[in-house]
């Protein structure tokens, strides 16, 4: 009960009043409490003291670490009870489907695949479940082709709403726009009722491909169609679309309109990063004073500016946002790119020489660039919003030359056979000029190359990319 009620301390109470011999669920309810709490330190204690563990011990410490993001020791957990003896059930097996989306690493995903497929035992097969949490790692991994065919396996009585939603999901985020729409129309003939869930899947798809009146359409059916009442992702949805197809006042107007829901802070950067594509300065400016003066800006509504007034050349006051950003605390978040190489996944940052094969890395990267530039390609030095003289070129093209997603590319290119797939993860949004070296690599290289940014998937082959250059 106190464990429910997220009293740790009173919980704890009760449970060193059990010692020396407390019971093996008493033990998991303290460590469940501890688990849903992000003590995840005091939960590990606890389960390692555990001389035996059941399955419901295991799933919990797991389930621990896939809600509070550290995937790496749940995936390595589940592996251990194996070796234990311990068989899993579906919930196990979810539970490690989740930790891999979360590091997306595809390998560890197929081999969870077959292990599900073969698998003798009754508490796990291809159910509606099982089914989901495959297809929402697939396309979180990279590989939306593996997705589509585990949706295409499952029966169709496992191929409820929550299934769907994962593959409209899917389809969005790696920019098949009219297959997601598709896929809604398909749910809806088969007499399934969309969730708020669904129509966050179709207003991204929309939002991804610019297609402002299916998303205008989709937006009002929710409440006067379905009776779902607009959240304020879906608002977030509708501003992306809006800003991104520069409609940027109707975006602006639609934010003010909001009655029942507050906007978040991910909706005004969206907006704020709007005005800096389509260098409407005025409304940026007035956004980004609404949000300091609420106490609503972060470092990504302090980048955002700055990142305007450095682009149109104005230092004076990109000096002015970033002592706003020292007075408050606040500090950019460093852009780390990710690349996985068979099940290990290796990250960079920019400039980063911290590995082993630095020296390998760096002539590549050298390789890569002067592929690109043999191919036309001239770097995008207005994208370097340092306070660098504008006459430092060569300055400003070694900036982006060392961008984390090119070393990550690099470094895949020289620790896979030719003709391998590339991944790469980055935790911010692509770089428009490492995007067009990407393409070009894609094509010199005969490559297909597997990009995520923070919103979406970008794959390169032959020289294009999914995107449409429109992302």
């Amino acid at each position: 009960m106190y464990a429910r009620a997220g009293d740790a301390a009173a919980a704890r109470v009760l449970f060193d009043g059990m010692q020396p011999d407390p019971h093996v669920v008493s033990v998991t309810a303290m460590l469940t409490c501890y688990a849903k709490m992000g003590l995840l330190d005091d939960a590990r204690s606890l389960f390692d003291g555990l001389p035996s563990k059941d399955l419901i011990c295991w799933n919990a410490m797991m389930d621990g670490y896939t809600q509070h993001g550290r995937p790496s020791e749940a995936l390595r957990l589940f592996r251990r009870m194996l070796r234990s003896g311990v068989e899993p059930d579906e919930v196990s097996v979810v539970l490690a489907l989740s930790a891999v989306a979360q590091l997306g690493t595809a390998e560890s995903g197929r081999w969870l695949h077959s292990f599900v497929t073969n698998s003798s035992s009754r508490r796990v097969r291809l159910n509606a479940r099982v089914g989901t949490a495959l297809i929402d790692m697939y396309y979180k991994c990279g590989s939306l082709e593996d997705a589509v065919a585990v949706f295409g396996d499952l029966g169709a009585g496992d191929r409820d709403i929550v299934a769907w939603n994962a593959m409209v999901n899917g389809y969005a985020m790696h920019g098949h726009s009219r297959e997601a729409l598709a896929a809604f129309g398909q749910l809806r003939a088969q007499g399934l009722w969309p969730t708020d869930i669904t129509f966050i899947g179709v207003l991204n798809a929309c939002s991804h491909s610019g297609l402002v009146d299916e998303g205008r359409e989709l937006f009002r059916s929710m409440a006067e169609e379905y009776g779902i009442e607009p959240k304020v992702e879906h608002y977030g949805c509708m501003v992306d679309l809006l800003g991104r197809a520069g409609r940027v006042e109707e975006a602006f107007e639609l934010v003010q309109s909001m009655t029942r829901t507050k906007p978040d802070a991910v909706m005004w950067a969206s907006l704020l990063a709007a005005c800096r594509l389509h260098k409407n300065m005025e409304l940026g400016q007035r956004i980004a004073d609404h949000l300091v003066a609420n106490g609503l800006a972060n470092s990504g509504t302090y980048v955002l500016l700055s990142n305007m007034y450095a682009a149109a050349g104005n230092w004076r006051e990109v000096g002015r946002v970033r002592a706003m950003m020292r007075a408050s605390g606040i500090q950019k978040e460093p852009g780390c790119s990710a690349v996985e190489v068979g099940r290990r996944v290796v990250e960079f940052v920019a400039g980063d020489r911290s590995h082993p094969r630095a020296a390998e890395i760096y002539a590549k990267l050298e390789e890569v660039n002067g592929m690109a530039r043999a191919r036309g390609h001239v770097p995008r030095t207005e994208l370097v919003l340092h306070d660098l003289d504008d006459d430092d070129t060569a300055a400003k093209e070694q900036a982006l030359a060392v961008h984390s997603e090119k070393l990550a590319l690099a470094f895949g290119l020289i620790s896979t056979p030719p003709g391998t797939a590339i991944k790469i993860v980055k935790n911010l949004r692509a770089c428009a000029d490492c995007h067009a070296v990407l393409k070009l690599v894609s094509e010199v290289t005969g490559r297909k190359i597997v990009f995520r940014d923070r919103n979406r998937f970008h794959h390169f082959v032959d020289g294009s990319c999914t995107c449409g250059d429109y992302w």
